[in-house]
């Protein structure tokens, strides 16, 4: 089987978020994931975000503004971090509503968050 010719930075599988408000999601994963955006397009003559992708401790995920023709599509996603507890604490700070509160699980310390898109995060941490 030959290699995949995958641009840098990609991943095989990524995600990509049709969101409302592509503008809060991409503050809120800054904010509470320390995200860093790699690809900003904004739609011509507008400020809606067209395409973008942010990287979070070098995994890729792509979003836009939700259209007529891609209408809102939010995701669940699971993701690994340092801390959960103090993940979870700054996504809450940051508007997401809560779905689980950080607890032990036997796969490590565990939460669930909504962010303020819909989309819900699996946060967890193995300390």
């Amino acid at each position: 089987m030959s290699k995949l010719n995958i641009p840098e930075g990609h991943q095989a599988v990524m995600p990509y978020l049709m969101l409302d408000n592509a503008t809060k999601f991409q503050d809120f994963v800054i904010a509470v994931f320390d995200a860093t955006i790699k690809t900003l397009h904004h739609q011509p003559d507008s400020t809606k975000i067209m395409h973008a992708e942010a990287d979070i401790q070098g995994s890729r995920m792509m979003f836009c503004d939700s259209t007529a023709q891609y209408p809102r599509h939010p995701a669940q996603l699971f993701v690994y971090v340092h801390h959960a507890d103090e993940t979870y604490s700054k996504a809450i700070e940051n508007g997401a509503s809560s779905i689980m509160e950080p607890k032990d699980q036997d796969y490590g310390r565990s939460c669930g968050i909504r962010d303020i898109c819909g989309n819900i995060w699996w946060i967890t941490s193995i300390e």
